[in-house]
């Protein structure tokens, strides 16, 4: 998914409230909507938090993009 927009539009799915960070809670909620009820609150914290490079326990974009790059 080398395409920024792309990126930006599937961000949006898991960005439930638009505030431009994404929540383990977002993201749990985000990937039941998507059809895996199985991510539990344990695993939706694990993937924010590898992919949390400042800490603050939330996904922004650029978290995301830089995700996908690597």
């Amino acid at each position: 998914m080398a395409d920024i927009e792309k990126a930006r539009e599937q961000f949006a799915r898991f960005d439930g409230d638009g505030d431009g960070l994404v929540t383990a809670d977002e993201f749990k909620r985000a990937m039941a909507e998507m059809g895996d009820p199985f991510v539990t609150g344990p695993i939706a914290e694990s993937v924010i938090n590898a992919k949390d490079s400042d800490g603050d326990g939330r996904m922004s974009f650029d978290e995301f993009w830089a995700a996908l790059q690597g």
